[in-house]
């Protein structure tokens, strides 16, 4: 049996239905999917993610990535994006783990590796594929067999998640890994810009006070943030104030108006707009359709 199999089977075991499910593992969760779903709206967090069954389909800006049991997906900022599980039935479910990414422990990792730093002269896409090889498969099914043995996981939990880590920094997506893990990058200032307009997205911005917190002069900031998000600081402003507004009205049962409202818009007819041009419906109508996808596939 391979390790793509071993790992689908322990994903399956540990999966209580269709949704996304945290574990006793730190940063681990799992996913489970037993049909097709489209537009999955989303903001992801800086993550690998490793198709053990299935696959999924991510749009960022005018980019598609696939990704399977061949090829997993590291994220490097959070980014807002489309997703869609493209195969999954009954008989063989979308099967994922997904592991958060810590940058101090990258960090620390990388210093004491002693690899040398891996710079790259200007940002890359936030979203990545690789290669998903046998070693990575085998530490991923290891990780996740510590959940029959609970008592070992403060202990041996740590060592494998390194070990994930560190075959991650060893390959193709290091330059993406070292953005994540160290302050001063030009990938961490558009973090640091990322950051500042999460805090802040409520409110309206200028580029040059942005570029202030992100320590770049605005021409800098507006080309390497659209390179590493396919998308400029006010489309990324936009996006996240509509997925918190869907949220506000999913989790909350809150009217449009009043979440639109709350995330910053001062016109109801406007955000109605907006709003049905990212998600593809008006807000009563996708909200309706998110009620009956499972838990944790109803987009942020």
């Amino acid at each position: 049996m391979t390790a793509a199999h071993l790992l689908a089977r322990s994903i399956d075991r540990y999966s209580d239905g269709d949704g996304l499910h945290p574990t006793a593992l730190p940063r681990v969760q799992l996913i489970r999917c037993s049909r097709p779903v489209d537009a999955l709206h989303e903001l992801h967090r800086p993550a690998v993610c490793i198709v053990a069954q299935g696959s999924k389909r991510v749009i960022l800006g005018d980019r598609i990535y696939e990704y399977d049991p061949r090829r997993y997906l590291v994220v490097s900022v959070d980014v807002p994006i489309i997703g869609e599980i493209v195969h999954a039935s009954d008989d063989e479910p979308y099967l994922c783990l997904r592991l958060d990414l810590d940058p101090a422990l990258l960090s620390a990792l990388w210093i004491e590796s002693g690899l040398p730093p891996a710079v790259e002269a200007a940002p890359g896409p936030s979203l990545m594929l690789s290669d998903a090889t046998a070693n990575l498969l085998d530490a991923a099914v290891r990780l996740l067999n510590l959940l029959d043995t609970p008592d070992d996981i403060p202990m041996l939990a740590p060592l494998i998640e390194r070990e994930i880590l560190y075959r991650l920094i060893k390959g193709e997506q290091a330059a993406r890994l070292y953005d994540i893990a160290h302050g001063e990058s030009r990938g961490r200032q558009v973090h640091r810009a990322i950051d500042w307009i999460k805090r802040n997205f409520r409110e309206p911005f200028d580029m040059a006070e942005l570029a202030a917190h992100a320590r770049m002069s605005p021409s800098a900031l507006h080309a390497h943030f659209k390179t590493v998000t396919r998308m400029s600081p006010l489309q990324y402003q936009k996006q996240l104030r509509l997925q918190q507004a869907r949220g506000l009205m999913l989790g909350q049962a809150m009217d449009a108006a009043s979440a639109g409202h709350a995330v910053g818009y001062d016109s109801p007819s406007q955000f109605s707009r907006e709003y049905a041009r990212l998600f593809g419906a008006p807000p009563l109508r996708d909200v309706a359709r998110l009620r009956e996808l499972p838990s944790g596939f109803q987009g942020s």
